[in-house]
């Protein structure tokens, strides 16, 4: 199977991202994590967790909303969120 597509997009909240993507990454509904601790068990939300300045994630069909801490930079975090989302969906 092809590397899974992952496209970062700004959206109107400086703090957070959008990171759509070719692959479906919840089948129905959505999920919300805040905490690193409330991913565990989410293979995608714990792989995002683990980048320093991930404040939360928010997960529905196919795209993934990021939101980072006040001091992270987007052109420093969305390369490894990216990154992130494309080794999960493989």
């Amino acid at each position: 199977m092809a590397e899974p597509t992952v496209r970062f997009q700004p959206t109107p909240n400086p703090n957070a991202g959008k990171f759509s993507t070719d692959r479906t990454v919840v089948e129905s509904g959505s999920k919300s994590y805040f905490s690193a601790e409330q991913a565990a068990g989410d293979p995608v939300a714990e792989a995002l967790f683990a980048i320093p300045g991930v404040a939360s994630v928010f997960m529905v069909a196919d795209f993934i909303t990021v939101t980072k801490t006040p001091e992270a930079r987007w052109d420093e975090l969305a390369p490894r969120v990216e990154e992130a989302i494309r080794a999960t969906l493989r």
